[in-house]
């Protein structure tokens, strides 16, 4: 009997191996000796995913993210998981950025990438690849498949700025490896000027002119390979060259080395990536990846490590299946870029070679749309290092450009989203004492961005508040000139810009700011008690719906309302507290059936459905934790607790039932999942922390060395479950908490928070 339980046992810990290295999902086991990047599954969320995210190897604000695609070019291009081909592999997968597709081919040679409903063989194929789904496989920094047509194993791993790749082949005598430049984007691409270019037997450099959205970038490559080719082949446009030196042109350029190959023999692959120059590109992968030799598991294993050492942070006890989602949203928050060379030079605006400090980095990436909601509070807890970089960034752009940048795609002052909320970030990094930098120069760049008229650059890039002049001269941007929104981010801005200015002793602008950051009373409806639109002449919106997103971004009146996260209280006051909770209460009630998410307001403006609650948003993310300010604490610890486990899923068909947005949706999951948010973004002088219900028992925060030490906080939940969500009782090192609020002093200066927890609501708790 106790040999067949131990089969048993064996068999089970032998499945669950399985499915961990094959991406399925997995929950209800416990295996010992787990790490946290074990508990992250890279495939999640991914069969309904931007280009942005996929199972790309990479490593924490990697300029290369490098992995699969397999779908057409726009909206949500680049992986599906339920697609079961590969048209190649991409080196960059940022927010309209992408550069260089690699792709191995056996059969006859085609230039055509070939969608997903092409055939594989004959008239009309492509060189994109079928692959053997079930070899699929996926961890932080590594990425692997069979391609059946190609008949090759294909395997990745990537550092900073370099892609790193390793085919094995059977017996072939013409096996080809596809250079690609002009492949499916979610934001298309152009090829304006290119070339590759042979520099020894086994060596190829080149540049990629790209045309984007928000600019031109100049992308320069160097790749190595570890076994001399035969020929260099290439194409460009309909013109094919064969055995060249050189192949260059404009549109789709693209070229292919070939080889001989034995059975089962890897041919590897070094790639360095610059958007400085050629020099930078050789440099990258000179300092990256020549101590490593052609040792690609060396490799995996050293992005296995830095995934793991960050991961490792924060950790938590609870379900297995908990445990994944956790640290699959946490590896998910560190998905933005560097876009400055291992040497600290980089490209700014103005297409001129900048030179950083020693040890200096450029950040870059989609919006900061909300940030102050989610992954700034991260940063800041576990990774100021990271949030001093940004900060360190926005002065660099500042000094050369007059701005900081809501989203510097590639170093480019997008001005994404048309909000500025990278003040926020700003303004909460020298709050929490993460202040490394010039401070001076910080109030300079945080209070220009408040005073002057925003501009656009060539090219449509915005900086600043473009709306700035109208909105100070009415109090409000009036439904001709732009969304209603506006005003709303304007006075959140204005509110952290205030207090910047209060905390530097800069008393005068600490007056101008916070009058103004009450602009969004200016657009409260006195009897709809609703934010409605308003034309410049003051009258209110005709035909107005509180669930159109006309005049609104990506959100509608009913949801708008409840977004100022400065002043909660003055919102009570002027909804009145019975109100505030009854509307918010009944939106609760209607909004699970959407999982809290609202489609509709992704991508279509005018959209009118009946939607509430949208955690699917940024403009909606705090929802679940104002009722910590209307007296009813018990309901965000329900429906907080009710987002953490509907909104978000760990399968590949159900990760975020919304927008991810480069860390964003993951954020959230991360900081709410431990009972904790910021809901005016931790820019005041004493920055605190909302509470609600975790869904752990125990949460370890090891809090960064520079704030006392680096001593420990812990978060304890006792008689958790997914019933008992309500809490009975809190504890602050031993002293009883007589309000749901956490000074972030106390959680950075180590200690204990003991929670106990109850399946009905303790209405007398915090009161």
């Amino acid at each position: 009997m106790a040999l067949k339980i131990n089969l048993l046992n064996l068999a089970l810990r032998l499945i669950l191996i399985i499915c961990l290295t094959s991406g399925v999902v997995t929950g209800g086991y416990t295996q010992e000796g787990k790490k946290a990047v074990d508990y992250v599954n890279v495939f999640t969320g991914t069969s309904n995913s931007r280009w942005m995210l996929g199972p790309y190897a990479g490593v924490p604000y990697g300029m290369v993210q490098l992995g699969p695609d397999n779908q057409e070019s726009g909206w949500m291009a680049g992986y599906d998981y339920s697609i079961m081909n590969v048209t190649g592999f991409s080196h960059i997968h940022a927010w309209t950025r992408a550069g260089l597709m690699v792709m191995p081919a056996i059969l006859d040679f085609t230039n055509s990438d070939g969608a997903a409903s092409k055939p594989y063989r004959g008239a009309g194929a492509g060189f994109h690849s079928r692959i053997l789904k079930e070899t699929e496989k996926g961890s932080p920094g590594y990425y692997s498949c069979e391609l059946y047509d190609a008949d090759c194993k294909a395997e990745l791993t990537a550092t900073t700025h370099c892609g790193f790749h390793k085919y094995t082949f059977k017996a072939q005598d013409d096996a080809r490896i596809l250079m690609v430049l002009n492949f499916p984007t979610e934001y298309r691409i152009r090829i304006e000027d290119a070339e590759f270019k042979k520099t020894t037997e086994s060596s190829i450099e080149g540049f990629a002119e790209t045309r984007a959205s928000f600019g031109a970038y100049k992308l320069y490559f160097v790749i190595q390979f570890s076994k001399p080719f035969k020929s260099l082949n290439g194409w460009s446009n309909d013109t094919i060259k064969t055995n060249v030196e050189r192949i260059s042109g404009s549109k789709d350029v693209g070229a292919y080395v070939t080889y001989s190959t034995t059975d089962n023999e890897a041919i590897l692959m070094k790639v360095g990536l610059s958007l400085v120059d050629q020099g930078g590109a050789r440099n990258n992968l000179k300092t990256e990846l020549d101590g490593f030799g052609w040792d690609f598991e060396a490799v995996v294993a050293s992005a296995r490590e830095k995934w793991d050492n960050l991961l490792s942070r924060i950790e938590v006890k609870g379900s297995e299946v908990n445990k994944e989602k956790f640290y699959t949203n946490l590896y998910r928050s560190f998905a933005k870029q560097t876009w400055s060379d291992s040497d600290g030079r980089y490209v700014d605006q103005y297409k001129k070679i900048q030179q950083l400090p020693q040890g200096g980095v450029m950040y870059g990436g989609d919006a900061f749309w909300n940030t102050f909601w989610n992954f700034n509070t991260i940063l800041s807890l576990i990774a100021p290092d990271i949030m001093s970089n940004w900060v360190k960034t926005e002065l660099e752009l500042f000094a050369k450009t007059g701005w900081t940048s809501n989203g510097p795609t590639g170093l480019k002052l997008t001005g994404i989203m048309e909000v500025t909320h990278e003040i926020a970030l700003m303004v909460s990094a020298y709050q929490k004492g993460i202040r490394d930098y010039d401070t001076d120069k910080l109030y300079k760049a945080v209070s220009h961005n408040g005073k002057e008229q925003g501009k656009r650059f060539p090219g449509g890039c915005l900086a600043g508040m473009e709306r700035l002049n109208i909105y100070n001269r009415l109090g409000y941007v009036p439904l001709e000139k732009d969304a209603a929104s506006r005003t709303l981010d304007y006075a959140y801005t204005d509110f952290c810009t205030a207090q910047l200015a209060k905390a530097m002793n800069h008393n005068d602008d600490y007056s101008f700011f916070i009058k103004r950051s009450g602009n969004w009373k200016n657009q409260f409806h006195p009897e709809l008690k609703l934010q409605v639109p308003k034309d410049s002449m003051g009258n209110w919106m005709k035909d107005f719906d509180q669930f159109s997103g006309k005049r609104w971004i990506e959100g509608n009146s009913w949801q708008y309302t409840w977004y100022v996260p400065h002043d909660i209280p003055g919102l009570v006051s002027l909804m009145g507290k019975d109100l505030f909770n009854n509307r918010l209460e009944d939106g609760f009630r209607k909004s699970v059936k959407h999982n809290f998410a609202a489609y509709a307001f992704d991508r279509g403006q005018d959209s009118s459905f009946e939607y509430y609650v949208n955690h699917g948003n940024e403009g909606n993310m705090q929802a679940s934790f104002l009722f910590n300010y209307s007296g009813k604490p018990w309901l965000t610890q329900k429906y907080s607790r009710a987002i953490l486990d509907k909104f978000y899923g760990n399968s590949p068909y159900h990760g975020w039932e919304g927008d991810e947005d480069e860390g964003q949706m993951s954020g959230w999951f991360a900081i709410a999942s431990m009972g904790l948010f910021e809901m005016n973004g931790g820019v005041t002088s004493e920055p605190s922390f909302d509470l609600s219900s975790p869904i752990f028992d125990e949460a370890v925060i090891h809090v960064d060395k520079m704030y006392n030490g680096g001593k420990p906080f812990t978060i304890s939940a006792s008689n958790n479950s997914a019933d008992n969500v309500y809490i009975q009782s809190a504890k602050l090192n031993g002293v009883e908490l007589k309000s749901p609020v956490l000074l972030f002093k106390e959680v950075v200066s180590g200690g204990k928070l003991e929670l106990m927890m109850g399946p009905e609501p303790n209405f007398s708790l915090f009161k």
